[in-house]
């Protein structure tokens, strides 16, 4: 992973000062709220529903053992002994307190961590795939691109008040584990006939209020006018984007507008003036950080023969589950999931980060990554040692199998703390999951999202089934949409019908799981069986069901 220097360190450190004499002249009075509002996002800092929240970046979702545990640290001395992670590979803490803010940023600048630009108009937290380096399906690993735009965009002047937030996602596999399609601009790298990296551009992806999926408006982009392209792709979102209506001024909103090819013709014009300018990157400048994302020292193991091992159903079930293969044959990568019952999902106590700390540093040579799904992964887990790993982990309530499945549920933190939620959305997704859990290995993967409110958190509309949380004479309703992919495929999901209330969606939610069950093909994923009959097969089993009960 990347290793701050010194440049890295003293930039974080003087950001850290710098907001602690705004946040001194803030509580002593000399700045009003409306000054300090944009300069507390700016560090990452909302004011919530009940309690400040701030968001940390963790740049590609890869973090130390170290950064872990500093992370757990933080929950217990500054929060209530918990975070919370998210869908962008971030982390949230629900309870802070405004004058504690400073001291936490110290904290995280002492193992190279920061809340900058995780809020705010500005270029946001890179994202990529939580297998990148590992994935055997990877073309081409992303780490390396991620971290060349983290440093380009971090703290840039002409990018720092933009109309909108600016998202930017990065994917380097054969299967689009980062949700490309969602984003304001995203990357698909691949290799051309004489092994140059290459780029796929996609701009105008987005959810909230006017969900769109984006428009490829670049092929066979080389690597190396990647920063020249973006800062064209900025430059003209700067030129054109709304800042009179803030419903309007997502970089979607122009593209849907002009249209992606006169929107990429305004790209063009701008890139005109930067292409082989001062930001092309050289091979040197590739290399200088592509050498911190190299293997770690990967052995040759034995696995143990299967009757060596317990009979333990639990365990095989873990396995199917919660594994994914790696480049390295004698490797596996170990997802942990964070949708326990009766805990948010995404959230992680002190203690449980610290214990996946220590299980980093003996499992997975100290590393961890965070995943769109909102789970925890370690990437470099000897097959010999998984039974080991797992009696480790089943004993903290720390091995649930069942990535992908019904209770794997993407969840914002909703009305429970969230100021801008219609709705709640952490009861309710225990609701579905306990629904769900009689048919749940039967059903298969599935990807069940649950967003608070328009603002699509939780990525409802991509979800194969999505709830939208909203209000209706004080009372929470919810809407409910199938269909919906954040893979490279990149589809919306469609409204199935009326909103609902809360206590009537975990019965909505079954009867199209039933449904799916009822006329699924041979091996037919949830997703493939509503692509093949289409959306209105499942709404027209909830509308009988509804002239029924009438």
């Amino acid at each position: 992973m990347y290793r701050y220097d010194a440049v890295d360190r003293l930039i974080v450190e003087e950001r850290v000062a710098q907001y602690r004499d705004q946040t001194r002249r803030y509580l002593a009075g000399e700045l009003d709220e409306d000054a300090f509002k944009p300069l507390r996002l700016q560090n990452g800092l909302y004011i919530q529903r009940y309690a400040p929240m701030l968001r940390v970046a963790i740049p590609y979702g890869v973090l130390s053992s170290t950064q872990l545990r500093k992370l757990a640290e933080i929950a217990r001395k500054f929060d209530r002994g918990y975070g919370h992670f998210t869908t962008r590979q971030n982390i949230q803490y629900n309870w802070v307190k405004v004058e504690e803010v400073p001291d936490i940023l110290a904290e995280l600048a002492t193992v190279s961590m920061h809340a900058i630009q995780t809020s705010g108009s500005c270029v946001r937290n890179v994202t990529t795939d939580a297998f990148a380096g590992v994935a055997q399906d990877e073309i081409v690993d992303p780490r390396p691109y991620c971290e060349l735009m983290r440093q380009w965009s971090t703290l840039h002047p002409e990018f720092a008040h933009l109309p909108r937030k600016f998202k930017v996602a990065f994917n380097g596999a054969k299967e689009d584990r980062a949700a490309t399609p969602v984003h304001d601009l995203s990357f698909d790298l691949y290799r051309d006939e004489a092994g140059e990296v290459r780029l796929i551009v996609k701009v105008g992806g987005g959810q909230g209020r006017t969900p769109r999926i984006a428009s490829i408006i670049k092929r066979d982009l080389h690597w190396s006018e990647m920063l020249t392209y973006t800062e064209a792709v900025l430059r003209a979102y700067n030129r054109l984007g709304r800042r009179d209506n803030i419903f309007k001024a997502r970089i979607k909103i122009q593209v849907q507008e002009l249209g992606a090819e006169a929107f990429a013709a305004e790209v063009e014009s701008d890139w005109a003036h930067l292409r082989n300018g001062p930001n092309t990157l050289t091979p040197d400048a590739l290399e200088r950080v592509a050498k911190f994302f190299v293997d770690p020292p990967l052995e040759t193991w034995s696995e143990p023969a299967p009757k060596t091992l317990p009979i333990d159903a639990n365990f095989r079930a873990w396995k199917r589950r919660n594994i994914t293969g790696h480049r390295h044959a004698d490797y596996a990568a170990i997802t942990i999931s964070l949708k326990r019952e009766g805990i948010a999902p995404g959230d992680a106590t002190s203690d449980e980060m610290d214990f996946i700390a220590d299980l980093a540093d003996r499992y997975s040579f100290s590393e961890i990554r965070v995943s769109y799904h909102q789970n925890l992964i370690l990437p470099h887990v000897p097959r010999a040692k998984l039974h080991e790993l797992f009696m480790e982990l089943d004993s903290r309530g720390l091995a649930r199998a069942n990535i992908d499945l019904a209770s794997d549920i993407i969840c914002c933190p909703g009305g429970d703390f969230c100021s801008l939620a219609n709705a709640k959305s952490i009861p309710l997704s225990a609701a579905i999951a306990a629904a769900l859990a009689p048919i749940e290995e039967e059903l298969g993967e599935i990807a069940i999202n649950v967003s608070g409110c328009i603002n699509a958190c939780a990525h409802h509309h991509v979800g194969h089934i999505g709830v939208l949380g909203v209000e209706k004479a004080g009372e929470d309703w919810y809407q409910v949409l199938i269909g919906g992919r954040p893979d490279g495929v990149g589809r919306l999901g469609v409204l199935t019908g009326k909103a609902v209330r809360q206590e009537e969606v975990p019965g909505v939610i079954e009867r199209l799981a039933r449904h799916y069950l009822a006329i699924r093909g041979e091996r037919e994923s949830f997703i493939a069986a509503v692509e093949r009959v289409g959306a209105e097969s499942f709404k027209a089993v909830l509308a009988s069901e509804e002239t029924a009960a009438a």
